[in-house]
């Protein structure tokens, strides 16, 4: 069955809304939170698409390496505000499950690799920095806004869970959301894409099956990141006031905008 929230693109993966769910205060708007991988194989057809969904606001998960080898593509007219913090991102100029694939060759190998890196991603300086322009943005600018990384599944991933949490959102529904990586879109074409650099540069031996599971999401991932959280500040609220500066009346200021 067709998700309604998820969008169709030629050359965009993973585009899809992550509002319109239901909270302990009422409900996130539709129309306001949209997701993605990055756009630098946008098509004109994909970017006229785009255009429609009046985004006003970018936040770039992306490291600087990534944006220079894949910078993303903007339709014409495009006047909005892109935001991202300088560095690398993933703690090296890789994606992450581009650098979960090093040293791997299973698809158990692969997972291993994904759950330990989500452990850090919390707390990676320059990741921090983008996760803090990111609610910094919610707080103070209005209309649509757009939230990517790379594949969209991890870095971005990990901050919409966030904001979900943060929000009040059910979290049955923090891991549907999550999980939709696995179904949004093109799956086959995203996983095809990656597989061709992954193999490039750590070698033809990682399975087929290492290759899906490093492009995949699976709820220990995330539960990694949770875990990680919990462990130093006990709960999402307490680390995103005390690392990304998200206090009551901030959190009060992005439920103004984004609530119905």
């Amino acid at each position: 069955m067709t998700d309604l929230r998820v969008r169709s693109f030629e050359g965009i993966h993973n585009f899809r809304d992550y509002g319109d769910y239901a909270t302990r205060d009422g409900r996130l708007k539709p129309g306001l939170l949209w997701r993605s991988g990055q756009h630098g194989g946008a098509t004109p057809t994909d970017l006229a698409n785009v255009s429609e969904l009046g985004i006003v606001t970018v936040i770039d998960l992306r490291g600087d390496s990534e944006r220079a080898t894949m910078p993303c593509i903007r339709h014409d007219g495009f006047d909005g505000l892109v935001l991202f913090a300088p560095g690398e991102t993933a703690g090296s100029e890789l994606a992450p499950h581009e650098e979960a694939g090093r040293g791997i060759v299973t698809a158990a190998e692969a997972q291993a690799a994904m759950t330990k890196l989500y452990v850090n991603m919390p707390y990676r300086d320059v990741l921090v920095r983008s996760l803090t322009l990111y609610f910094d943005a919610l707080a103070t600018r209005d209309g649509p806004s757009l939230l990517h990384c790379l594949a969209g599944k991890d870095r971005t991933g990990l901050a919409v869970a966030l904001l979900h949490r943060l929000m009040g959102v059910h979290e049955d529904d923090v891991m549907a959301d999550y999980l939709l990586t696995n179904t949004a879109g093109n799956r086959e074409a995203r996983i095809a894409a990656a597989a061709g650099s992954i193999r490039e540069r750590y070698g033809m031996q990682i399975t087929d099956e290492a290759i899906v599971t490093l492009m995949s999401v699976v709820p220990e991932y995330l539960d990694a990141a949770t875990r990680s959280i919990e462990a130093r500040h006990g709960s999402a609220e307490a680390y995103a006031e005390a690392v990304l500066g998200v206090d009551a009346a901030k959190r009060d200021a992005i439920r103004a905008r984004l609530m119905a």
